[in-house]
C-alpha cells in the first residue's frame, strides 16, 4: 500500500506540475509577445505606454499599458504571480519526493561520488540556495548594469553549476538539479525582485509620486532572464526520460549549448513580435547547436562508442532472411541477476511491488519486445541498473551487446523465440 501510495504521490505532484508549469509559461510568453507588440497612441505621451490590439475566441481586446499613472487605478488588479510560485512549491515538492525519497536509486552514484542520503540532500538544495544568492548578487552588482556581460557570465555560471552537479551526483540527478537550479532562479526572481518591485511602483502610484525607474528595470531585466532560460529548463526536465541526453562525461557542455539554442529560438520570436523582422539565422545556429550536443552525448560517451563497436560483432551471414533465436542463455542470465529484481511480474528488489515504467524482461517474448529500451538503457548508456545498484560489470554489458546489435526489428513469436531481421 505504500508503494502504491508513493507511485499515485509521485503521477499527482508530477501533474500538478506540469499543469502550473503551463500557466506560468504561457503567461510568461503571453506577456513577452504583448509587451513586444505594444504601440504608442496619442493620447498617451511617448515613452509612457501604449496599447495593442487582439482577436481571439470571436472577441477584440483592447489591452493598453501605462508606464505612469493613469487617470483611473482600480482597487482590484489581476496579479501574475501565484503560477510562478506554485510551479516551483510542486517542482521543488517533486524533486523531494522522487530523488530524495530514493536517493540510493536515482541519486547517489557509487562510482561518482560516495554520498550518504543527508549528504546529498545538503549538497543538492545547498546548490540551489548558493545559485540563487550567487545569481542576485550579479544581478546587483556594477555587472548587472551590462546585460551582455552578464548573460556570459551567468552563463558560465550555470555551466559550471551543472559540471559541478556531475562530481556529485548521478547523471540523471546532476541534470535535473541544473534544471532544477534555473527554475529556481526564475521563479525567485518573480517572488524577491519582480512582484515586490511592482507593489512598490503600484504604492508610488497611488501616493501621486514618481515610481522609481530603477524599480521597473530591474523587474524588467529579470523578467528577460526568465523568457530566455524557459526553454533550456524545459529541455532539462524532459532529459531525464532520454539517458543519451546526460550520459556523457561532457554533458555541462551540452547544458551550454542547450542554453543558447533554446534563447536563440526566443530571440527570434521576441524579435518577430516587436516588428522587428525575422531573424532565421537564429534557427540556423541553435540547429548546430543541438545537432553538436548530440554528437557530443553520442561520440563522447565509452558506452555508446563501445556499444557501436561493430567490428568487434560477427557479420551476418545473410541480408534478407528472418533468423529466428531462443534468447540465448548468456543473455537470460545477465537479464535474471541485473535486471528482472525489479521488472518481473513481482519484483523482489525492497521497496518496488510494480515492475518500473511497466517493463517486463522474464521472458523470451518479454526481452524481445523490450530490447530497444534494453539497447538504450544498459548498452548504449549506462542509465539502468539505476547507479548500478545491481553491479553489472562491462563483461555483462557486452554480452546484452553482442546479443542485440546483431540485427534489427526485434520480435517474439508465439512460441516465445527471438525472431530478428537483419538487413
Amino acid at each position: 500500500m505504500l508503494m502504491t501510495l508513493y507511485e499515485w504521490g509521485s503521477l499527482l505532484l508530477r501533474w500538478t506540475h506540469v499543469i502550473t508549469g503551463i500557466a506560468w509559461i504561457g503567461s510568461s510568453f503571453y506577456f513577452m509577445h504583448l509587451d513586444a507588440s505594444i504601440r504608442r497612441t496619442p493620447d498617451i505621451p511617448e515613452g509612457k505606454g501604449g496599447e495593442a490590439w487582439e482577436v481571439h475566441g470571436g472577441g477584440f481586446y483592447q489591452v493598453r499599458k501605462y508606464l505612469v499613472a493613469p487617470d483611473f487605478l482600480p482597487e482590484e488588479l489581476t496579479w501574475h504571480k501565484w503560477q510562478s510560485y506554485s510551479t516551483w512549491l510542486s517542482g521543488f515538492c517533486l524533486l523531494l519526493w522522487v530523488y530524495y525519497a530514493q536517493s540510493s536509486l536515482l541519486l547517489i552514484d557509487p562510482s561518482v561520488r560516495e554520498l550518504s542520503p543527508l549528504a546529498a540532500f545538503c549538497i543538492g538544495i545547498g546548490g540551489l540556495a548558493i545559485g540563487w544568492l550567487f545569481y542576485d548578487y550579479l544581478c546587483k552588482s556594477p555587472i548587472g548594469k551590462d546585460d551582455t556581460r552578464l548573460a556570459a557570465i551567468g552563463f558560465a555560471f550555470v555551466v559550471f553549476m551543472a559540471w559541478f552537479f556531475q562530481q556529485m551526483f548521478s547523471a540523471r540527478g546532476a541534470f535535473i538539479h541544473t534544471g532544477a537550479l534555473m527554475a529556481t532562479m526564475m521563479s525567485a526572481n518573480v517572488f524577491f525582485v519582480i512582484i515586490p518591485n511592482q507593489h512598490k511602483v503600484i504604492a508610488a502610484l497611488k501616493a501621486g509620486q514618481e515610481p522609481d525607474p530603477a524599480l521597473g528595470k530591474a523587474a524588467k531585466q529579470r523578467s528577460a532572464h526568465n523568457n530566455y532560460l524557459t526553454l533550456p529548463v524545459l529541455f532539462l526536465m524532459l532529459s531525464n526520460h532520454y539517458p543519451l541526453t546526460y550520459s556523457s562525461p561532457y554533458a555541462f557542455v551540452v547544458v551550454g549549448a542547450i542554453l543558447i539554442a533554446g534563447a536563440l529560438i526566443r530571440v527570434f520570436y521576441n524579435e518577430r513580435h516587436a516588428g522587428r523582422g525575422d531573424k532565421w539565422w537564429t534557427w540556423v545556429v541553435a540547429a548546430l547547436l543541438v545537432w553538436g550536443a548530440i554528437s557530443l552525448s553520442a561520440y563522447s560517451s565509452p558506452a555508446f562508442r563501445d556499444a557501436f563497436d561493430l567490428g568487434a560483432l560477427e557479420a551476418p551471414k545473410t541480408t534478407d532472411t528472418v533468423l529466428a533465436s531462443t534468447v540465448p542463455p548468456q543473455v537470460s542470465d545477465v537479464l535474471t541477476r541485473r535486471c528482472t529484481v525489479c521488472h518481473a511480474t513481482t519484483p523482489v528488489w525492497q521497496g518496488i511491488n510494480t515492475p518500473p515504467k511497466g517493463i517486463l524482461l522474464d521472458t523470451p517474448t518479454n526481452v524481445a519486445r523490450n530490447a530497444h529500451e534494453v539497447l538504450i538503457q544498459a548498452v548504449m548508456t549506462h542509465a539502468m541498473p539505476p547507479n548500478n545498484v545491481t553491479e553489472m560489470t562491462m563483461d555483462e554489458r557486452h554480452v546484452l551487446r553482442d546479443w542485440l546489435l546483431k540485427g534489427e526489428g526485434k520480435t517474439a513469436g508465439a512460441d516465445g523465440a527471438v525472431k530478428v531481421a537483419v538487413r
